[in-house]
């Protein structure tokens, strides 16, 4: 059974950090490219960065450019997102999610990322 489940979310405040996870179970984590989206509300779903599965490159969207990186460990199965410098704006539920061409892509159920004084 595919799961992913996100975890590290919560309430800070401005300029303040958090650090998400996302442990993997249930298919060949290293084959996939991972991704972290971020959905809020009222507002359509949107990439927030990536990573490859195997050279490890990285992307992120121009808003967290800077401030957000993205890392995977394939010994646990498990993709990170290192958040600073939070903003109000970045204030979302944040997915993962595991792409492979010609495959399903998997979705985890989000963890809520608050940023308010």
């Amino acid at each position: 059974q595919v799961q992913l489940v996100e975890s590290g979310g919560g309430l800070v405040q401005p300029g303040g950090s958090l650090r998400l996870s996302c442990v993997a179970s249930g298919f060949t984590f290293s084959r996939y490219a991972m991704n972290w989206y971020r959905q809020a509300p009222g507002k359509e779903r949107e990439l927030v960065a990536a990573i490859s599965s195997l050279s490890g490159s990285t992307s992120y969207a121009v808003p967290v450019k800077g401030r957000f990186t993205i890392s995977r460990d394939n010994a646990k199965n498990t993709v990170y997102l290192q958040m600073n410098t939070l903003k109000p704006e970045d204030t979302a539920v944040y997915y993962c999610s595991a792409r492979l061409v010609n495959y399903p892509t998997y979705w985890g159920q989000g963890t809520q990322v608050t940023v308010s004084s």
